[in-house]
């Protein structure tokens, strides 16, 4: 049971009950579409007219259209409903060590349009760059832009949209969402990658993680982060530092740097960059610029042997920091998101083997999944912070 804290408790009051209602038949429709208002009655249990009211509201926001009559069942034909994703009605903004992509989206998380450049390490240049290119997008006209979702690899406060510590680039103190709020006229919603992709597989995961109650999301990239859900909520702990596991210590004299500069740190053993430099070791290259991580995944894919033993290798050193979130944590999933999954044949009995040694007997593991967001899961991360506010609920917790 969870326990009421009475300093943010607020009694349900007639408009909290009616935000939590339209929360219902809005995802009603999003996911089982299409669908009539009669069936989401019967499946809710709310009164008939209680839907009505709602749906014509949604129609009139511009989130639920109809589409036509369905088959009838006895009587009338009822009229079906669908979300309404004609247009533009976010932008995410994914910025990564190596490089900073710009898209908008319609409300079912489809980009419509596109832009991804090399990131200065300039904060002023790179964030310049950024609200230029989001100046173009919304004079394109293209939809009815309702926020903009900014993700970085770092320490953010949400509640405030400021970057407390980017390491890669040593930002400290950014205040981001005030920086493109105050040029672009729309609100802001700043996170972490990890978090952000995190709340992007709760609403746009394949069914086992979007339903399920707790769950972590390891984001393997440039470097290692993890997103924790919790009772179909992101935890962010205090001032958003919660889930800062890539600074977990496993091991020594890993092959790469962490971004904080040690090298005994899991994102130091998994991250791309350690795969790489495995790679180039057992190859002999010494030219890190001549292959990037997507690169090393194609050769794997296509049987060379090194590229797929340094796939494996970063696969068995996933394994031992989601091995400890599973005893810390015992969550009922962990996702694996990122590029490594293209490789998922490869690397998944290496990978589950690890974990499945490490946990104790009679303690319960998790089910291991590769992400089903697609090439680019920091981009959809970034979309989600818009988009998941228009599925959530509207009442504050």
């Amino acid at each position: 049971m969870r326990r009421l804290d009475l300093k943010k408790a607020q009694a349900a009051r007639l408009g909290t009950i009616r935000d939590i209602n339209r929360q219902i038949v809005l995802n009603y429709v999003r996911e089982r579409e299409p669908i009539s208002r009669a069936e989401i009655a019967r499946e809710t249990e709310l009164q008939r007219s209680t839907v009505s009211a709602i749906v014509d509201c949604l129609i009139g926001e511009g989130l639920v259209e109809e589409i036509g009559a369905g088959e009838s069942t006895g009587g009338r034909r009822p009229t079906l409903l669908r979300l309404r994703t004609a247009g533009a009605i976010a932008i995410g903004v994914a910025l990564t060590p190596s490089s900073t992509t710009i898209a908008t989206s319609d409300l079912a998380g489809r980009v419509l349009r596109q832009q991804s450049f090399p990131t200065d390490p300039d904060p002023d240049r790179i964030f310049g760059r950024v609200i230029d290119c989001i100046q173009v997008f919304l004079e394109q006209k293209d939809g009815a832009i309702e926020g903009i979702g900014v993700n970085l690899p770092g320490l953010i406060d949400p509640s405030t949209g400021v970057a407390i510590y980017i390491p890669y680039f040593k930002w400290r103190d950014l205040r981001i969402a005030e920086m493109i709020s105050s040029r672009i006229g729309l609100p802001v919603s700043v996170d972490n990658d990890a978090n952000s992709v995190a709340l992007a597989e709760l609403w746009f995961g394949r069914p086992e993680v979007s339903n399920a109650r707790d769950f972590i999301l390891v984001l393997a990239a440039d470097g290692v982060g993890t997103g924790i859900v919790f009772d179909g909520q992101i935890y962010r702990g205090e001032r958003g530092a919660a889930g800062e596991f890539g600074h977990m210590i496993i091991g020594t004299h890993a092959p790469v740097p962490c971004s904080c500069g040690n090298r005994d740190c899991w994102e130091a053993f998994s991250s791309e960059r350690a795969t790489i430099a495995r790679y180039l070791k057992l190859s002999g290259e010494t030219d890190e610029a001549r292959i990037n991580f997507k690169e090393l995944v194609d050769r794997a894919l296509a049987g060379e042997a090194n590229a797929g033993k340094s796939l494996v290798d970063m696969a068995l050193c996933l394994g031992i920091g989601i091995s400890n979130l599973i005893v810390g944590f015992s969550p009922e999933v962990v996702v694996v998101s990122g590029e490594i999954t293209r490789a998922w044949r490869l690397i998944e009995d290496s990978l589950k083997q690890t974990i499945e040694h490490s946990i104790r007997r009679g303690l319960p593991s998790a089910r291991i999944l590769p992400s089903t967001l697609g090439e680019d899961p920091t981009l959809m991360g970034a979309l989600s912070l818009v988009l998941a506010s228009k599925f959530g609920s509207t009442v504050a917790a």
